[in-house]
């Protein structure tokens, strides 16, 4: 938890910051960077909503990856008490 994941420009998203990892939830907090956002996923469960300021905060369970901004797959691999592992990749 705290953990902060820099991304490429590309994706649209400033330093990825995980705020709490719960059960079967991780929830990031990531700074836009682009004009726009957007997000498909999350199937794990979780979802996500605009932070003031031109951020965003995201909720996403176990299960298939997120597309965020259609350039970045965010998968939650696994969650492992207060830790988990992320995979973080261009989108297909």
């Amino acid at each position: 938890m705290g953990d902060v994941v820099r991304v490429p420009k590309a994706y649209g998203l400033g330093p990825i910051k995980v705020t709490a990892v719960t059960g079967d939830e991780v929830e990031m907090v990531a700074p836009l960077t682009g004009s726009g956002y957007s997000v498909s996923g999350c199937s794990g469960g979780g979802g996500t909503s605009s932070e003031g300021g031109g951020g965003v905060h995201l909720r996403c369970g176990e299960g298939p990856a997120a597309t965020i901004n259609e350039t970045m797959s965010l998968k939650v691999v696994d969650i492992l008490g207060e830790a988990a592992v992320l995979r973080i990749e261009p989108a297909e």
